[in-house]
C-alpha cells in the first residue's frame, strides 16, 4: 500500500521571472528624460557673465513636471522619512534668508539653495521610478563627462585652455576660465559614476539576455579614459574627492577587488604622467603642492586659508543664525586679514584677462556656518549626513541592486568631501542637485523603486 507522499510528483523549481515588457521599460524611462535633459544641456557653452543657464531653466521645468506627475498619479509622493530629511534644509535656509543684507540677496539666495538642496533632489526622487531610470541618469552623467573631458583634452593639446603658469593648458571644457571647477566636477562625477556602475554590475550569467558584461567593460573603459581630463583640470580638490569616493566604492565592493584596482590605477597613473610630456612637470608640481599647503603655500592656498578664518570669525559674531544668505562678500573685508588678495586672475579658453573677486570661502561647511550659523549647518549639512547614513544602510542589504547603490553612494560621498574645498556657484551647480537627487532616491525611495527590475512591481 503506497502512501500519498510517495505518489505525489516532485516539486518543480520555480520559473524565472519574465523579462519586463517594452511598455513597462518605456514607462520607467520616460519620466526621467527631463532629468537627462538637464544633464545634456550642461554640455552647451556658457557665457562668461551669465547668471542663469539653459540647464537651470530646465531644472525648473523638471520640478514643475514632477509636481504635475505626482498630482496626476494621485498618490503620496514621499515617505515620512524622505519628507523629513529632504525638507530639513528649508528651516535653516528660510531663517538665513530673513537676515540677508538686501531683499534681492534674500530672494536669489533662497531660490538657489532651495533649487540645489530641496526642489531638484525631490523632483529626481519622484521621477526616477526604478533602477532602469537611475542607470539612464548615471550613464548621462558619464556621457556629459566624456564630452566635457574631450573638450578639455583638446584645450590642453592645443594650448587653448585656461591660463596656468603662463600657458593655456588648464582644461576647463565649455565652462570657461571663470568656472575652472566646472569641468573638473563634471568629469569627477563621470569617473565616480562609471566606477560604481562597473563595480556594481555583475558578470553576465548564462541565459540572461541583457549583456551586462559589456556594460561592465564599457564602464571600466570610461572611468579610465576620464582620468586624463581629470588630471588636466589641475584641480586638487577634485582629485582628492575622486580618490576618496572611488576608494570607498572599491572597499565596499570587496577587498580583493580593491587591491587589484588600486594596483591598476597606480600603473595607469605612471603611464599618464609619463605620456604628458611637457605638461608632466606642471602636473607633478600641482600634486606636490597638496602636501605643501602648510610649509610653502601658494597665493591661492593663502587666500583660501584667509577666507576660512574670515568665515569662522563671522560665525563667532553671529553663532546661531549667521550673517545672512549671500552676505559673506559684504562682511569679508571686515573679518579677513591683509594676506587676502583682491581676487584671482582668469584668462584663456576664449576669454580675455579679468580679475575675479573672491566672494566665498571655498568651503561649503564654512559658508553655511558663516551665513546660516549653527542652525543652517545642523539643518542643511545634517540632511546630507542623514542621506549618507540611509544610503549606506540600504547598501548593506542591496543585493542585486548594487549597480545603482554604489554610484549613488559614491556621488554623495564625493560631494561631501569636495565641499571641504569648494561651495556652490557656477553653471555646474545644477548637476550637484541632480547628484543629491540620485543619492536621495537610493537612500529614501520606497523599496519597490530600488528593487531589481524583474522583481519591482508597478508603482
Amino acid at each position: 500500500m503506497s502512501t500519498s507522499s510517495a505518489a505525489s510528483p516532485p516539486l518543480a523549481p520555480p520559473l524565472p521571472a519574465p523579462p519586463p515588457s517594452p511598455l513597462r521599460r518605456a514607462r520607467s524611462v520616460l519620466p526621467v528624460l527631463p532629468v537627462v535633459a538637464v544633464v545634456v544641456l550642461l554640455g552647451l557653452p556658457v557665457a562668461p557673465d551669465s547668471t542663469a543657464t539653459p540647464a537651470d531653466a530646465a531644472s525648473g521645468l523638471v520640478v514643475l513636471w514632477a509636481a504635475v506627475d505626482t498630482v496626476r498619479r494621485a498618490r503620496r509622493p514621499l515617505t515620512r522619512t524622505a519628507a523629513l530629511v529632504l525638507g530639513l534644509p528649508v528651516v535653516g535656509i528660510a531663517v538665513a534668508a530673513a537676515g540677508a543684507v538686501s531683499a534681492g540677496d534674500a530672494v536669489t539666495g533662497l531660490a538657489r539653495y532651495l533649487q540645489v538642496f530641496v526642489l531638484v533632489p525631490v523632483a529626481v526622487v519622484l521621477l526616477v521610478r526604478d533602477r532602469r531610470g537611475a542607470r539612464l541618469v548615471l550613464w548621462s552623467l558619464v556621457g556629459l563627462a566624456l564630452w566635457q573631458g574631450s573638450v578639455g583634452v583638446h584645450q590642453y593639446l592645443t594650448g587653448t585652455g585656461a591660463l596656468y603658469q603662463g600657458a593655456g593648458i588648464r582644461a576647463v571644457g565649455t565652462f570657461g576660465p571663470s568656472d575652472v571647477m566646472g569641468m573638473a566636477s563634471v568629469v569627477a562625477y563621470g569617473v565616480v559614476a562609471a566606477t560604481g556602475l562597473a563595480l556594481g554590475t555583475r558578470a553576465r550569467r548564462l541565459g540572461v539576455p541583457p549583456p551586462e558584461g559589456w556594460g561592465k567593460v564599457l564602464a571600466v573603459g570610461c572611468a579610465l579614459v576620464l582620468l586624463v581630463p581629470l588630471a588636466l583640470s589641475f584641480s586638487r580638490g577634485a582629485w582628492i574627492a575622486t580618490a576618496v569616493a572611488c576608494g570607498v566604492q572599491l572597499l565596499l565592493a570587496g577587498m580583493r577587488r580593491a587591491v587589484k584596482v588600486f594596483a591598476a590605477a597606480a600603473a595607469a597613473s605612471v603611464v599618464l604622467v609619463g605620456g604628458l610630456g611637457v605638461g608632466a612637470a606642471a602636473l607633478q608640481e600641482r600634486l606636490t603642492s597638496i602636501t605643501q599647503v602648510a610649509e610653502a603655500p601658494d597665493q591661492s592656498v593663502v587666500d583660501r586659508y584667509t577666507m576660512w578664518a574670515a568665515a569662522t570669525d563671522m560665525w563667532h559674531g553671529h553663532p546661531v543664525t549667521g550673517v545672512g544668505l549671500k552676505a559673506f562678500p559684504a562682511h569679508r573685508d571686515g573679518h579677513a586679514s591683509l594676506a587676502l588678495s583682491s581676487g584671482s586672475d582668469t584668462q584663456g579658453a576664449g576669454q580675455a584677462f579679468r580679475r575675479q573677486p573672491l566672494l566665498s570661502p571655498h568651503n561649503m561647511y564654512l559658508l553655511l556656518l558663516s551665513e546660516q550659523g549653527l542652525l543652517g549647518l545642523l539643518t542643511v549639512a545634517g540632511s546630507w549626513l542623514a542621506l549618507l547614513v540611509c544610503a549606506l544602510r540600504r547598501l548593506r542589504r542591496s543585493g542585486h541592486a548594487r549597480d545603482c547603490a554604489l554610484p549613488a553612494c559614491g556621488l554623495l560621498l564625493w560631494q561631501l568631501v569636495n565641499f571641504l574645498y569648494a561651495d556652490i556657484g557656477g553653471p555646474s551647480t545644477v548637476l550637484t542637485a541632480v547628484c543629491f537627487g540620485l543619492a536621495a532616491w537610493w537612500a529614501l525611495a520606497r523599496d519597490g523603486a530600488t528593487a531589481p527590475a524583474a522583481e519591482a512591481g508597478p508603482r
